[in-house]
């Protein structure tokens, strides 16, 4: 353990109480005071030890008589004040820490949640950043709780130890030494053992996640129809099963190598109080020391043993549990590259020419090749633009490069010739919606799921319900048993689980309950039938008026209602114009058309046949 690993140690535990302090400042100043009262009492029982036994010695040799025996009765009953003392403090205590628990991990997982939703999307197309949040989250709550107590502990023990070793000194001065180099190996195979499971815990942490993601699969409701269909439960069980024993047979291990190396030092430890507690019998039967010195060296030297072994076991745990804290540091330390400028311009107030992309080029954290490549393009404000191509055409990028969910390598994203790095990102998002592939079921009211567009209006019933109307999801919501109040899903209980298409319904109401000025659409009808299709485009043309529209979608039955379609192929526009224009051009639009009308003229035909 060098200087450097040292000093970040230090500067992480610093760092932790800090963290601490802010949580509950009042809570610890309490707490302080407590553990120095309670470091006295120790010694206090100690002395009144040895003054009862021989206060208990004289009064049976002077004889059996009250006069004799007051002192010794004062003596226990302040004996006994002191341990009831001990028990109250240690009750008030045990709340104190249960309460700063409490404001603690609220105040931690606070910090953690926040860091999560202002990351950057990115991180979260990288295994890495998975892994840290797993390490941050798991011990976050507990290990600054942890890193507190070892420090209260430790302070009460130390306090408690010097009084001890004051209490020693006077039966030999090389007592107090001996105390502490009895607890010197205990010491050091704490450390050692909490460097090298920390060391392991880190390098299973894909591990870990893997077990965490096999038991997800063996369990939750999204997999539960193909693991039954295609009978996956025992083939999940047996990996699961496999990367368990794996990680339990090292964890034990370790264990068993700590602990002989413990069994070791607790020889060592034995072996030194034994020698001391010999030379103290030794000095008793030349009646050197009365039985009351006995009595109390006995207690003080075991005492003062178990208070160095306990302190420097509180060391070691929080030189651990700084190793720990590391991680819920290295993860509240991730820099976002997507924030605003240095001085962020509103967004205007109006889109008055358009969307424009100019010599664009971005490729995913990670990603070897581009999703777009030096890609231009010009979507006009207040016109529906659809973008159509196959899987990884570079559509859905277009959407979130103008969201500044990421920013391009080279090249701008530009509204009404500003670029959108310039604009404060909360007036930029602002001014849009965004509906995506695969929006989310929050399993909240219908009314809450709605209202999320726009929770400044959440409160608004009429708006929520026009929202809802718009996307055609009012029949869908009054159908449910308590309407607009009516719990989605089926997380809790009395919830109600919806159709794939009734919940992109609730999705869209979502986005039109925004009424932004820019909607990004992304393959918004993928779980609507044909007809449910048609019904949700004559909506989307109503509230596009006066607005601009990307829509992203490989249905042609929705592009060649737009008022300009984009073709894109390995993030390239290769054609564009209206419907009429692009069959016309004989191209990549038109034979997908054929394709399409070809597919439903056969069906069609098929449905006759049937008839």
């Amino acid at each position: 353990m060098g200087p450097k690993h040292l000093a970040d140690k230090l500067r992480d535990i610093a760092r932790t109480l800090r963290l601490v302090w802010s949580a509950c400042k009042g809570w610890i100043l309490l707490w302080g005071i407590l553990l120095i009262v309670q470091g006295m009492l120790p010694v206090a029982t100690v002395q009144l030890t040895r003054l009862l036994v021989d206060g208990l010695t004289a009064a049976i040799g002077a004889g059996a008589s009250w006069t004799n025996f007051r002192p010794v009765l004062i003596l226990a009953a302040l004996m006994a004040g002191i341990l009831l003392l001990t028990e109250f403090l240690q009750l008030c205590s045990e709340w104190i820490r249960t309460t700063q628990s409490e404001l603690i991990q609220d105040h931690i997982a606070r910090l953690v949640q926040e860091k999560s939703i202002s990351v950057d999307i990115g991180f979260y197309e990288m295994s890495e950043f998975y892994d840290r949040l797993h390490r941050a989250r798991s011990d976050a709550t507990s290990r600054p709780l942890a890193l507190l107590e070892s420090s209260g502990s430790a302070l009460q023990n130390g306090i408690t130890l010097l009084a001890m070793a004051a209490v020693l000194l006077p039966y030999g001065l090389w007592l107090p030494p001996a105390l502490l180099i009895s607890t010197l190996p205990a010491f050091y195979v704490v450390l050692r053992a909490s460097r090298r499971y920390h060391i392991w815990w880190n390098n299973t942490t894909l591990t870990r996640r893997r077990i965490q993601y096999f038991d997800v699969v063996l369990t939750d409701p999204f997999y539960a129809g193909e693991v039954r269909l295609f009978g996956l439960g025992r083939h999940f069980q047996t990996a699961y099963q496999a990367l368990r024993t794996r990680f339990r047979t090292e964890r034990l291990d370790l264990l068993k190598e700590q602990y002989r190396a413990r069994l070791g030092a607790e020889l060592v430890a034995l072996g030194i109080s034994g020698a001391a507690m010999l030379w103290m019998f030794y000095r008793a039967l030349l009646r050197l020391v009365t039985l009351g010195d006995l009595a109390l060296f006995y207690q003080a030297f075991q005492r003062g043993q178990g208070l160095v072994r306990t302190l420097l076991g509180n060391l070691g745990q929080i030189y651990s549990n700084s190793l720990y804290l590391a991680n819920l540091f290295e993860f509240l330390e991730l820099k976002s590259q997507i924030v605003d400028a240095v001085e962020a311009i509103p967004a205007p107030g109006c889109l008055r020419s358009g969307i424009s992309f100019r010599n664009v080029s971005f490729r995913y954290p990670g990603g070897r090749s581009f999703s777009l490549g030096n890609f231009t393009a010009f979507f006009p404000a207040g016109k529906i633009v659809a973008v159509v191509g196959e899987n990884g055409a570079g559509k859905t990028t277009l959407l979130k490069l103008l969201a500044r969910f990421y920013d391009p390598e080279s090249g701008n994203v530009e509204l009404d010739g500003i670029d959108v790095r310039r604009i404060s990102l909360t007036s930029l998002r602002n001014m849009m919606t965004f509906m995506f592939q695969v929006p989310g079921n929050y399993q909240l009211s219908a009314r809450e799921n709605i209202a999320l567009g726009n929770l400044e209006a959440a409160g608004d019933g009429t708006r929520v319900q026009t929202a809802a109307r718009s996307a055609g999801a009012d029949e869908i919501v009054r159908r449910l048993p308590k309407g607009y109040e009516s719990l989605l899903g089926r997380w809790f209980p009395e919830g109600t689980e919806l159709s794939g298409g009734e919940w992109q319904r609730i999705a869209l109401a979502r986005a039109f309950m925004r009424q932004a000025q820019i909607l990004l659409l992304d393959e918004p009808t993928s779980s609507m039938d044909s007809w449910a299709e048609a019904d949700w485009y004559g909506r989307l043309r109503h509230l596009a008026e006066d607005r601009t529209v990307i829509l992203a979608t490989h249905r042609l039955t929705i592009a060649m209602r737009a008022d300009l379609i984009f073709v894109m192929k390995n993030g390239q526009i290769v054609e564009s114009g209206n419907h009429e224009e692009l069959v016309a051009l004989g191209g990549l639009y038109s034979q997908s058309w054929r394709v399409q009308v070809e597919s439903a003229g056969r069906v069609s035909e098929l449905q006759t046949a049937n008839l």
